[in-house]
Parts: C-alpha cells; structure tokens; sequence
C-alpha cells in the first residue's frame, strides 16, 4: 500500500529550514566557539594517500557541540615501546548551514574534510578530522541532513608548516621542529635542548664513542673483560664474536 499522498515529509522545505534553525540555536547555546584550519595538500602521496609537507594558512572561528558527554574516548594514555602516546578521541558536532557560511564559501568545501584540524580553546589542544560522519546525526529529517559529526583524534605535529595567525596553534611548528646541528652531529630541538635517545641513553645523531671520559661509560670495560665473556664490540655487538 502507497504511502499518504497528502503528507508530505521528505520535501516539506519550511520544516527543513526550521529544524535546521533550531540545530543551529541549540549549538549556540550549548556549543563551544572552535578554530577550524584547513589542510593545503602540497605533495600528496597517492601510493600512501598522504602528505607531508601539508600546510594549514588559515583559520576560522566557528561553534560546534561536544557529542562526547562522559570524557574522551580512544585509547587514552598509554605507554608504548617508544613513548607515552596520547590516543584521546572526541566528536564535535557542526550545523552544514553554519559549515558552509563560515568556512565552505571561503574555501570552497562542500564539507569538513578528513585531515583539517581544530583548536578547542578550552584544552589548549589540536585535534585533526579522521571522518566526516554526513548521515549518522540525523538520518534525514525531514529529508535532509541538517549537522556533520566529525570523528577526531588528538593532532601530532610532524613537519606541517602552520601559518594560521594563531599563536596558540603556531607555536606547535617552534615547539616540535626538530633542528640538526651540522658541526658535532648532535641533533637540538627548538629550544636548543639536546635530544636524548631513548634507546641508548646517549644524544640522537650520536655513535657509540660519545663521551669517551664520562665516568659512567662501561662499553670499554665490558670489550676488554677478556675470552669467554660475550664480546661488546662495535661491529658486532650481538653475535658473541661469530660464536653463536
């Protein structure tokens, strides 16, 4: 049996117009102001689908709703191999109308795009898009699709040129730049800090003969033990002299 032909709900454009109204005002009310920048593609990759040398020029205030309402999802805090890696997860929920009046006209987006990153003042933290939810939020009412969901995860800086007139988000580029010393092989940080290897305890860019006097380097005592110890030799640390 056809459906109602008086009832109209799927191109009943005053309703549309309305219930987008009312998403617009609640995220006003409940929402929090966001700075939105988006990614410049430099040199994409397309084996990997990626980009390294992205570039973030601008930046755009525009509010949005936390969906999460009990903390961060993800993974959190945990300690891995190399370090202590932050996995915090977060949704943020953005009207389209609002999307496209502050950010698409300028830029030419029909949506938020995966790889664009937001500053939520609130934590003092960058969070980068990993999905652009267009259907989930509300599943066509009235026919149409009134808000994105944008899936984020807590951003890690890794070479992206960052020119927003933001201070609070260029100042990840002074922070995070790793700078090389070319005379002594020593790799620095922005802060002229030495960068210490996790694994060897010694300055990253550095060989095994680093600081031959410091008298908390046993690496000649262990080589000169004498036969029938394993052998610490540079050359081949591992094997026991060929012995294994």
């Amino acid at each position: 049996m056809a459906t109602n032909p008086y009832f109209d709900n799927f191109t009943n454009t005053p309703e549309q117009t309305l219930i987008e109204d009312l998403i617009i005002e609640s995220i006003k009310i409940y929402g929090h102001d966001m700075i939105y920048c988006p990614r410049t593609v430099v040199a994409r990759d397309t084996a990997f689908n990626s980009d390294s040398l992205s570039k973030y020029e601008e930046s755009y205030s525009i509010e949005m709703y936390i969906k999460n309402v009990e903390g961060f999802e993800g993974e959190g805090d945990f300690l891995s191999r190399f370090n202590i890696q932050i996995r915090d997860e977060i949704t943020f929920t953005v009207a389209n109308k609002r999307f496209t009046e502050a950010i698409g006209d300028f830029e030419g987006q029909i949506r938020p795009q995966e790889g664009d990153i937001l500053y939520f003042p609130l934590t003092e933290k960058i969070y980068v898009i990993k999905y652009a939810e267009h259907e989930a939020p509300v599943f066509y009412q009235m026919g149409a699709l009134q808000c994105y969901d944008l899936r984020c995860e807590q951003w890690e800086y890794s070479g992206e040129e960052l020119d927003t007139g933001i201070a609070a988000i260029d100042n990840y580029q002074e922070l995070y730049t790793i700078v090389a010393d070319a005379n002594d092989g020593v790799t620095y940080d922005a802060n002229n800090n030495v960068i210490i290897d996790a694994n060897t305890g010694r300055p990253l860019g550095v060989s095994s003969a680093w600081n031959p006097d410091d008298v908390f380097n046993d690496a000649d005592t262990f080589e000169t033990l004498g036969d029938g110890f394993i052998d610490f030799s540079e050359a081949d640390p591992f094997s026991d002299d060929g012995r294994y």
